[in-house]
C-alpha cells in the first residue's frame, strides 16, 4: 500500500503541474489571440480534465494511508509514530491529520476536492473559472511536491518493523480533535477559492462585482468552517490541558485567529463593493491578506517555527513554506499594479456618520487587532533572528492591547447597522439610538449593584472595567438588534395582519442576508460576555483525605476515595468525589488522569459541571507521593457556557444568510 500511496501523489503532482502549465498557455493564447496548432479551448479543457484525475489521484493517496492505519501497517513510519493496534477506530482515522505528512496529505486532498467541485461548475463564467482553476492548480503542485519530495506519508521504516506502533499523542485522544482540526483545515483550505477568483478576476480585468457574488456563499461557508475550527479547538483546550482556560495566545491559536479576522472583514467589506462600488483595492488585499495567512498559520504549525503545544517539531518544509508565501506574495504585487486602475472606486465616502463610515471603521479595527497578534506571535523569531536571542511575548501583551481594541469592535458591532448609507440625520440617529442608550445606563446601574466596580478601596481593576464595559456594550447592542428586528416586524404585520412572532420570521425570510447577519452579532456579543467571566474566576488547590472538604464558592467538595482501572489503550485513576451545595449532595465528579500503554504518556481528564451560571472545573493532578492522597485543584469559571452558546448563536445566523431571500408576495400573510 505504501507503494500505491507514493505512486498516487507522483501521479497527482504530474496532473497538477500539467493542468497548471496547459492552463496557464491556454489561457495566455486566449488573451493574446496568437494563433496555435492546437486550439486554446481545447487545450483549456485537457488542463480541466487533468485537475479532476489529479483528485481522484490525490484521493487514493488518502485511501490509502487511512487503509494503512487500520490495516497496522507499521512498516510506514507515519503509521508507527501515530498509531497502535488497541487506538480505538476514531482515533485511527484522525491518525490522518495527527501528524505533518499526514495533515498536509489531508490539505492537499481537501484542495484537490474544492477544485474538483469548481471545475464542474465550468460552463458558468468560462474564462474566470478558468483562471481560478489554474491558479488553485499551482497552489495544489506546491503542496504535492512538498508531500513527495519535502514530507512523504509513505515513507518506510528503517530495519525490523516493530510489532506494535507508539501510539497517538494522548492530547489529541479527545473526541473533537476527530473534527476540529478537519474544520479548521475547511476554513484554511476554503479561502483559496476566493483568493483564486479575487486574482483571476483581477489578471482578466473581470468586470463588475461578479466574482465577488460567485464566491460570496463559498467564503461564507469557509468563514463558518474556520469559526467551527477554532472554537472546537477552545473547547478542547479548556477540557484537556487541565488549566482552567481556553486560550491562552499560544502562537499556533493566534495564526488560526488572524484569517479569521481578516476574513471577518472581508465579509464585511464586500457590501460596500456590493453596494455602492466602493473599496475594490481594499477587498482585493484582504482576501490576498487573509489566503497568505492561511499559509502562515500552516507555516508556524509545520515547520516548527514557535513552540507550542498545538505545533509539530521543527522542519526543514518551514522553508518551502516561505518561499511559497515570497513568491505568491510577488506575484499579488506584481498583478495589482499592473491592473489597480480596473479597481477605482465609483464612489467616495460622503459622511463618517453613516453606513460607510462604520464599515471602514469594522474594517480597521480587525485590521490593527490582526496586526497586534501578528507582531506578538512573530516577535520572539524576530527578536531571535536581530539580537540572537528569543524574548517571549506572552498572555499579558495580548489581554492588554487585544481587549480595548475587541471592545471597540462591539460598539462598532452594535453602532453599523444603526446607521443608514450615505448619510445620517439627527432625526435618525435619535430614533434609532434611543433605546440602546437608556438599557445601556441600566446595565451601568445593574452592573454597580451587584457589585461589578473597577475601583475597589481606591484601586483600579482592569478586569473589573473590562468586564463592566463588555457587559454594557453587550446589553446595548442586543438591544440595538432587537430593536430593528421589532421595527421591521410590526410593519410585516400591519401589511398581512399576522402576529409579531410569525412577523418576524417572514421578516428573516424576506432578507436572509441582513437578519442572519444580526443573529451573528448578536452571537459574538454573547461569546464576548462569556469571555468576559474570566475576570470573576476563582480557583483552589488542595490535598483531600478520605473525608476532607475543600469549599469554593456555592460548592463543598468531599473526597470519598480514589480508584484505579485499565483497559488495553490506557490505564487510568480517578478521583471521586461528592459536590454539596448548601448543605446537599448535588453531584459526584471524577476527575481522572490516565497513562497510555503504547507511548507511556500521562494525560488528564477534566471533569466540568457546567450550568447557566458557571462551571465548576475540577482536575486530578495524581497522588502526593509521600501520603497516597489525592491532589485536587478546582475552579469556578463564571459565564464560560455563554461562549459555547454564542458560537453555536453565530453558526445559525451564518446559516439563515446563506439561504435565499424570498419576495414578499410568496410570504403574503405570514406564509414562509
Amino acid at each position: 500500500m505504501a507503494t500505491f500511496g507514493s505512486l498516487a501523489l507522483l501521479i497527482a503532482l504530474a496532473l497538477a503541474a500539467y493542468n497548471l502549465l496547459a492552463g496557464a498557455v491556454a489561457l495566455r493564447l486566449l488573451a493574446t489571440g496568437q494563433s496555435s496548432r492546437i486550439a486554446p479551448e481545447r487545450l483549456a479543457d485537457t488542463a480541466r480534465r487533468a485537475g479532476i484525475a489529479g483528485f481522484v489521484a490525490v484521493s487514493a493517496a488518502a485511501f490509502a494511508l487511512i487503509w494503512s492505519v487500520f490495516a497496522n501497517d507499521f512498516s510506514i513510519t507515519y503509521i508507527l509514530e501515530h498509531s497502535n493496534r488497541d487506538l480505538p477506530a476514531a482515533y485511527k482515522f484522525a491518525a490522518l491529520w495527527s501528524g505533518q505528512e499526514g495533515s498536509l496529505l489531508l490539505w492537499a486532498w481537501l484542495l484537490g476536492t474544492f477544485g474538483f467541485i469548481l471545475r464542474l461548475r465550468h460552463k458558468t463564467d468560462v474564462k474566470l473559472y478558468a483562471y481560478a482553476g489554474t491558479i488553485i492548480a499551482a497552489v495544489q503542485v506546491f503542496f504535492l511536491a512538498i508531500l513527495v519530495f519535502a514530507a512523504p506519508p509513505f515513507a518506510l521504516t528503517q530495519g525490523a518493523v516493530p510489532q506494535d506502533g507508539f501510539g497517538l499523542n494522548p492530547l489529541l485522544q479527545y473526541p473533537e480533535m476527530v473534527i476540529h482540526p478537519p474544520l479548521l483545515y475547511l476554513g484554511y483550505v476554503g479561502f483559496s477559492v476566493p483568493f483564486a477568483f479575487a486574482l483571476g478576476a483581477l489578471m482578466m480585468r473581470y468586470p463588475g462585482e461578479r466574482w465577488i457574488k460567485i464566491t460570496r456563499v463559498w467564503t461564507m461557508v469557509t468563514w463558518l468552517f474556520l469559526t467551527l475550527g477554532i472554537f472546537l479547538g477552545m473547547h478542547w483546550a479548556y477540557a484537556v490541558l487541565g488549566w482552567g482556560g481556553y486560550w491562552g495566545w499560544d502562537p499556533v491559536e493566534n495564526a488560526s485567529l488572524m484569517p479569521w479576522l481578516t476574513g471577518t472583514a472581508f465579509l464585511h467589506s464586500v457590501m460596500m463593493q456590493e453596494k455602492r462600488g466602493m473599496m475594490k483595492s481594499w477587498n482585493i488585499w484582504l482576501i490576498f491578506s487573509t489566503f497568505l495567512l492561511t499559509l502562515l498559520g500552516t507555516t508556524l504549525t509545520r515547520g516548527g517555527l514557535v513552540s507550542s503545544v498545538h505545533a509539530f517539531a521543527e522542519s526543514s518544509i518551514g522553508n518551502w513554506f516561505l518561499v511559497f508565501m515570497l513568491l505568491v506574495l510577488a506575484v499579488c504585487i506584481f498583478t495589482y499594479i499592473l491592473q489597480h486602475r480596473h479597481l477605482e472606486s465609483e464612489r467616495q465616502l460622503e459622511s463618517l456618520v453613516s453606513r460607510e463610515s462604520s464599515f471602514l471603521f469594522n474594517n480597521l479595527v480587525l485590521l490593527t487587532a490582526c496586526f497586534v497578534i501578528l507582531w506578538g506571535t512573530l516577535f520572539p523569531i524576530l527578536s531571535e533572528f536581530v539580537q540572537g536571542s528569543k524574548v517571549t511575548v506572552g498572555a499579558p501583551f495580548f489581554n492588554r492591547v487585544a481587549v480595548p481594541i475587541g471592545l471597540f469592535l462591539i460598539f462598532l458591532t452594535g453602532v453599523g447597522p444603526l446607521l443608514p448609507w450615505r448619510a445620517s440625520s439627527f432625526r435618525s440617529i435619535r430614533r434609532n439610538f434611543v433605546a440602546p442608550v437608556v438599557v445601556l445606563w441600566l446595565t451601568v446601574i445593574g452592573c454597580l449593584a451587584a457589585g461589578i466596580r473597577p475601583w475597589n478601596n481606591g484601586t483600579f481593576d482592569r478586569g473589573d472595567f473590562y468586564a463592566l464595559v463588555a457587559f454594557v456594550l453587550a446589553a446595548a447592542v442586543v438591544t440595538a438588534v432587537v430593536v430593528e428586528f421589532l421595527r421591521g416586524a410590526k410593519v410585516i404585520s400591519r401589511q398581512t395582519g399576522g402576529n409579531l412572532f410569525v412577523s418576524i420570521f417572514a421578516l428573516i425570510r424576506r432578507n436572509t442576508r441582513r437578519y442572519g447577519g444580526y443573529i451573528v452579532h448578536v452571537g459574538v456579543v454573547i461569546v464576548v460576555v462569556g469571555l468576559a467571566g474570566a475576570a470573576f474566576n476563582r480557583s483552589q488547590e488542595q490535598e483531600l483525605a478520605l473525608g476532607s472538604k475543600m469549599p469554593i464558592g456555592p460548592y463543598t467538595l468531599v473526597c470519598t476515595g480514589f480508584t484505579q482501572d485499565a483497559n488495553p489503550n490506557y490505564d487510568s485513576e480517578y478521583a471521586m468525589l461528592d459536590v454539596y451545595r448548601d448543605g446537599k449532595r448535588a453531584f459526584q465528579m471524577n476527575p481522572e488522569k490516565r497513562v497510555y500503554t503504547a507511548s507511556q504518556q500521562p494525560q488528564t481528564m477534566v471533569a466540568i459541571h457546567s450550568v447557566p451560571g458557571w462551571d465548576l472545573y475540577v482536575v486530578y493532578e495524581g497522588a502526593n507521593p509521600d501520603t497516597g492522597q489525592p491532589i485536587i485543584k478546582a475552579f469556578l469559571n463564571p459565564l464560560v457556557s455563554w461562549i459555547w452558546a454564542g458560537v453555536a448563536l453565530m453558526c445559525l445566523g451564518t446559516v439563515i444568510a446563506l439561504m435565499p431571500s424570498q419576495k414578499p408576495a410568496a410570504l403574503k400573510g405570514g406564509q414562509a
